[in-house]
C-alpha cells in the first residue's frame, strides 16, 4: 500500500479510513441490535465491496425492504466482479479497523467478533447523499449478516470464499 501523500486525491478521498470506518460501524452497529455477540471478523470484510460500489448499493438501497439473499437471486449482477472488488479492497478495510481500534472504537472478542463501544459514533446518518446512501447500505447490511446467521450462507451466496 502506498503511502498517504503518495495516492491520488480521488482514493485519498473515496478510501479514507476514517470514511471507511464509520462504514463499517455502521454495519457493526446494526448487526448488534440483532445479535449482540458481535459481528464476526470476516464479515465486516464484506462491507466496503457492497457499499461502495455505485450499482450495488442502488440495488440494495432500493430494495431495503427486502432481505439480502433475495436481492441477491433477482440481482445475480450484484456477483459480477464482487470477490475481485472484495480482495482489492482489504488492504482499506484493514485500514479502517486500524483506525477505528486505534480510536477505540470497537473490541475484538474471544471468539474473533468485533463488537462496537457504546456510544462510540452518532445515531444520526449525515453528510451528502452519496455518503448517507453508503452509511444506509451498511446499515441494511449489518442488520441482514445477523438475521441471516450463518456466515457459510453468505459466502456462497456472494461467491466468495472465506
Amino acid at each position: 500500500m502506498k503511502r498517504w501523500d503518495e495516492r491520488p486525491v480521488e482514493i485519498r478521498n473515496l478510501f479514507n479510513p476514517a470514511f471507511c470506518g464509520l462504514i463499517i460501524m455502521r454495519a457493526l452497529c446494526a448487526f448488534e441490535e440483532e445479535d449482540e455477540r458481535g459481528m464476526p471478523f470476516s464479515l465486516v470484510l464484506l462491507v466496503l465491496p457492497l457499499c461502495l460500489h455505485k450499482h450495488s448499493r442502488e440495488i440494495m438501497h432500493a430494495g431495503n425492504r427486502s432481505y439480502l439473499l433475495k436481492l441477491v437471486a433477482a440481482h445475480p449482477e450484484l456477483l459480477v466482479g464482487f470477490a475481485r472488488r472484495t480482495t482489492d479492497l482489504l488492504p482499506y478495510a484493514f485500514e479502517a479497523l486500524g483506525f477505528l481500534m486505534q480510536m477505540g472504537l470497537f473490541t475484538v472478542e474471544a471468539q474473533g467478533r468485533l463488537k462496537a463501544v457504546p456510544d462510540g459514533i452518532r445515531k444520526s446518518v449525515i453528510g451528502t447523499p452519496e455518503t448517507v446512501s453508503c452509511q444506509r447500505v451498511a446499515r441494511f447490511l449489518g442488520k441482514q449478516f445477523a438475521r441471516i446467521g450463518d456466515r457459510a450462507t453468505l459466502y456462497m451466496t456472494l461467491g466468495v470464499r472465506p
